[in-house]
């Protein structure tokens, strides 16, 4: 199933809707109860503003999760899941724009990945019944300041500005991780094309990872790692401008599309 979530004159604080065939069928209660059809519908394209699929407890994250992409930016491959956080705060739906910061204004760097959406509490829980608690896929980009990521020693101000953490538009349930690839087309050029098969710590293997240490809220979101073909890894290097646009699309989930302003 495909769900979204949008704001409309008739839903100014949002709703759910459970898209078939182009139409969208508006749903009573959370995007975690079984899905009830009001009975309204309305075409998907008379969507005006999309919103976050979730407000999120947390927004956990991985680095360096594919040997490629750790090899174009001069990474040890890690012996176990790099983890780090990324500011709620930083969340933005499709169709918002990415603000480059006044405090980070020339190396502001694009990162398409797979955004795992979990569905119920997990805690402690093994590989193997890790996708158990998923509630489905969506469409990320962590966007990232790569001179802060630089010069701080540790990534949470790099990752977490405003407007750094696209997540949308849909919420796909019943799909394999596995299965999917990853795209990041940059004003229309393909930028980063990678399946997730190629992932150093599967999606499963993430989940149990975290759940050791932490409880996973419902909710929560989970950023799985970028392909290769980043912006600081090119020669020349090509970081985010103002009037770009950015679309992350992943086969089976659909399209992220964000354009880039400035500050």
């Amino acid at each position: 199933m495909k769900f979204v979530r949008f704001a409309d004159e008739q839903h100014p604080n949002g709703v759910y809707g459970l898209v078939e065939s182009g139409e969208v069928h508006v749903l009573r209660g959370h995007l975690f109860e079984p899905p009830e059809k009001t009975g309204e519908t309305l075409s998907e394209s008379s969507i005006t503003r999309y919103l976050p699929p979730v407000d999120p407890p947390n927004i956990l994250a991985f680095g360096v999760n594919y040997r490629d992409h750790a090899g174009e930016t001069g990474s040890k491959v890690p012996e176990q899941p790099l983890l780090f956080l990324k500011a709620t705060s930083a969340l933005i739906a499709h169709g918002d724009n990415i603000v480059i910061p006044q405090a980070a204004p020339q190396c502001v760097d694009y990162e398409a990945e797979l955004v795992v959406v979990m569905g119920k509490r997990a805690r402690n829980v093994s590989a193997d019944e890790a996708l158990g608690y998923v509630f489905g896929y969506a469409c990320g980009h962590d966007v990232t300041a790569r001179d802060c990521q630089r010069g701080d020693g540790q990534w949470a101000r790099a990752k977490s500005f405003d407007t750094f953490a696209p997540v949308g538009p849909y919420v796909v349930t019943g799909l394999d991780p596995a299965a999917l690839r990853v795209q990041m087309r940059l004003n229309g050029a393909v930028m980063q094309d990678q399946p997730v098969a190629d992932m150093i710590f599967s999606v499963p293997c993430l989940i149990s990872y975290l759940s050791q240490g932490m409880t996973l809220l419902p909710g929560t979101l989970i950023y799985t790692g970028t392909p290769s073909g980043v912006g600081v890894g090119r020669t020349p290097p090509v970081f985010l401008k103002p009037g770009d646009v950015c679309e992350v699309a992943i086969d089976g989930i659909g399209v992220l599309r964000n354009i880039v302003v400035a500050s």
